[in-house]
């Protein structure tokens, strides 16, 4: 049978989501949990990669076992791995689903915090600098002009097409705290990070909304700022057709 295994986690202590020769990483850690309680190697596929230091609150593989799966397992399968990665469901689906491949959109949330707060600094970037929400969010509504997001893919990013449809794109204040929201159908390798780096320039007033739009249509990585630290960001939501998986 396949199944969907629905993850959250925090990334602070992990080399990334996918198996790594030389890292521990969340899918190392939950196929080695795994491969003890069913007493047999399971072999986990991802909906999403996530780069080391970055955290999940939704996050699913996929993986098929011989036997049926009791809703009971999710409690010892919790047991047996780290405080910081938790097991949420275990959902049987249809033999040709796929957790990565029949994902119609993902959403990621980048958190930054503007006054010192020892409670945030694993969960967002602490930036004590003037902002403009206003400028940051036109900057923000501005990208849902494009489709073509070459800008904002790091270098090596082994993909045929850069083209990708934003769904939101929003800054919202939450207390100290500023939010960048974003959703698309799908993300090129460090996208989310460029952006945000690139609009907090706009945002600071080193750039200009019209530099922004320049910035967009050159098409060139080099004139994005990806220096965006890993901590502030979040795999927010990972959706699925209607139908596909029963997501709680």
């Amino acid at each position: 049978m396949k199944y969907f295994l629905e993850v959250k986690y925090l990334g602070t202590n992990y080399g990334g989501f996918q198996v790594q020769q030389n890292a521990i990483t969340i899918q190392s850690e939950v196929e080695r949990v795994m491969a003890i309680f069913f007493k047999t190697p399971i072999k986990l596929t991802g909906a999403s990669r996530t780069d080391a230091g970055v955290h999940a609150r939704q996050n699913f593989f996929h993986f098929t076992h011989s036997a049926v799966i009791l809703p009971r397992v999710l409690y010892n399968l919790n047991a047996m791995l780290p405080n910081d990665i938790a097991v949420i469901a275990i959902l049987p689906v249809g033999d040709t689903a796929h957790s990565r491949f029949d994902a119609v959109s993902r959403e990621y949330c980048y958190y930054l915090y503007t006054q010192k707060d020892p409670f945030l600094y694993q969960t967002a970037w602490y930036y004590p600098y003037l902002l403009n929400l206003e400028v940051l969010q036109q900057a923000a509504s501005l990208l849902m002009e494009y489709t073509d997001f070459t800008s904002f893919a790091k270098r090596n990013s082994q993909v045929h097409t850069h083209n990708c449809t934003l769904f939101k794109s929003h800054w919202q204040q939450q207390g100290n705290s500023l939010v960048y929201n974003v959703k698309a159908n799908r993300f090129l390798r460090g996208m989310v990070r460029g952006l945000v780096g690139t609009m907090l320039q706009v945002g600071r007033g080193t750039n200009t909304i019209k530099e922004f739009r320049q910035i967009i249509e050159a098409k060139d990585c080099t004139k994005a700022n990806f220096t965006t630290p890993p901590q502030g960001l979040f795999l927010h939501a990972v959706e699925y057709p209607p139908g596909l998986v029963s997501v709680v």
